[in-house]
């Protein structure tokens, strides 16, 4: 017997099974997995009703809400595809994903409709909500004319979509990443392991739900049972204040998360905290100062394409290492494929693996489970990312004895001087060290001798002051000098994705603006 795979079964089964434990909490709004469920059925009825058809394509604007999350549930429970919009695109990318994913219906939270204002019109229906008490919520209206009654959940084929995933187009168009029920089955599956989730438990939604369906934990959480705790802002005295009230067992977040919940007043969390991150290798320094507060960080990594989660950094014991620092940093390595994943690779030039000596670079290749069924409409960049049955993920790394992955940059962050590869996420792991550096970026700038050289751009903590100088001589120290920043600019913020990553694209482009090319190396 087959049954096809599909995440939505963690819905069928905590719907059937935990009907009268807490499910969700998102402000003073409250449900358990009975009501859950019946928001879930109205919802997917009045899809029907109103001639939404599977396969049909639904777009969701909203960040974090009980509202998004049920559209996770009730589009694919009808057979429909859910593209989960960013929060922080500009118009014309809206108007293009719209368009480009053949959305039918758009729900939108009211605070971000003025960024849909001008392609609502070519919608067939576009719902607001939020922003306004429940009964006067049109929403929670059309809502109520639904049917709570169970149904079955439709899913012909496991490899029939299930969400379609717009990458945040930081060098081109948006590509639409197809991710498959069997896809994200498996991811959630991940996670429900590699995070140790258990019945019961609460789950704080720091991640952006729209990031790669918040990493798969807007399924995985159900599936034991769990609570799902929504933040809307991802801001440290707001999570602190969640971790505390509700006594938060796990989250996600990336590095920009961890940076501002470390550098927020606060007092160690009374109930022990599973931190995961990723998005980007977290600093060792931050990482350290978590642990010595008993909060448990782990460092996933992975990619929209790759479902996203692909490999873990698993924690080493202090009888293995008993050095903390040295622990600290080994969490900064992405590490060894997840259980579900398949195959994670370094692989060189012609695709064979790289050495397992911590010093041959190759490109990370992933095949298997997880990996995206493509980019929708676009097989020329499906063929161009997938080659030779793997997803090559445009990452460049080494792979230690022990088999743990530690990237090196990205091939488009790889600084070029004199002929040498300098990692900007060494330099800048090294940076975040200073104690007056709150968030640090290195980029290659043109250099007349060099062809390009490293500058950091640098965040001060408040209250703290450092000079160029200081901080070139504090690498200096502790880096081969030709690795070092010959130039440090100070800024009050970087520019950050949804998901918390750096956009050193937008960093570089002042310094290179005049030059046909952008590697000098």
């Amino acid at each position: 017997m087959i049954v096809p795979l599909t995440p939505l079964d963690f819905g069928r089964r905590a719907f059937r099974h935990y009907p009268d434990k807490p499910a969700v909490v998102d402000g003073t709004f409250r449900a358990t997995y009975r009501e859950f469920a019946a928001r879930v059925y109205r919802f997917a009825s009045r899809l029907e009703q109103e001639g939404l058809r599977p396969g049909d394509r639904v777009a969701v604007l909203a960040p974090n809400s009980h509202q998004l999350l049920e559209a996770f549930y009730a589009v694919p429970w009808m057979g429909g595809v859910l593209v989960p919009l960013n929060t922080r695109l500009a118009a014309q990318d809206y108007a293009y994903i719209l368009e480009h994913s053949g959305s039918r219906w758009l729900f939108v939270d009211r605070e971000l409709l003025p960024a849909v204002a001008d392609v609502v019109g070519s919608l067939e229906r576009v719902m607001v909500f939020g922003g306004v008490p429940a009964d006067q919520d049109p929403y929670e209206t059309w809502l109520a004319g639904g049917d709570p009654t169970p149904r079955p959940y439709v899913v012909a084929d496991e490899n029939d979509l299930i969400t379609l995933n717009y990458t945040s187009g930081t060098t081109a168009r948006p590509k639409g990443v197809m991710l498959t029920h069997r896809n994200t089955f498996l991811n959630a599956t991940d996670v429900l392991l590699h995070l140790g989730l258990r019945r019961g438990e609460r789950y704080l939604h720091a991640l952006p739900m729209f990031h790669v369906n918040g990493w798969g934990g807007v399924w995985a959480v159900t599936g034991v049972g769990g609570v799902h705790v929504i933040s809307r802002r991802a801001d440290g005295p707001v999570l602190w204040d969640l971790i505390h009230t509700h006594r938060i067992d796990a989250m996600c977040g990336a590095p920009v998360v961890l940076n501002a919940m470390a550098n927020t007043p606060h007092r160690p969390p009374e109930v022990p905290l599973r931190l995961f991150t990723g998005g980007a290798p977290p600093p060792a320094a931050l990482v350290e100062r978590f642990f010595r507060e008993g909060i448990a960080v782990v460092h996933v990594y992975g990619l929209t394409e790759t479902g996203p989660w692909a490999t873990i950094s698993e924690p080493l014991t202090e009888a293995e290492e008993p050095d903390l620092a040295e622990r600290s940093r080994r969490m900064s390595y992405q590490g060894i494929e997840q259980l579900m994943v398949g195959q994670v690779q370094v692989h060189r030039p012609d695709g064979t693996e790289v050495a397992w000596n911590g010093e041959g670079l190759g490109e990370i290749a992933v095949r298997g489970n997880t990996v995206m069924a493509g980019y929708y409409r676009q097989p020329e960049e499906t063929d161009k990312a997938i080659r030779g049955g793997w997803f090559y993920t445009g990452d460049l790394a080494v792979v230690h004895p022990d088999g743990s992955i530690q990237i090196r940059d990205r091939a488009k962050d790889v600084i070029i001087s004199g002929g040498e590869n300098i990692s900007s996420i060494e330099v800048e792991d090294v940076l975040y060290r200073h104690p007056a550096v709150l968030e640090a970026a290195v980029i290659a700038v043109p250099h007349e001798r060099w062809g390009e050289t490293p500058k950091a751009i640098v965040v001060l903590k408040p209250g703290h002051t450092a000079t160029a100088e200081e901080l070139i001589a504090f690498c200096r120290e502790r880096l081969a000098h030709f690795k070092c920043p010959t130039s440090v600019d100070f800024v009050e913020a970087l520019p950050h994705t949804a998901s918390g990553k750096i956009q050193k694209f937008q960093l570089r482009e002042p310094y290179w603006r005049g030059y046909s090319e952008r590697v000098r190396g």
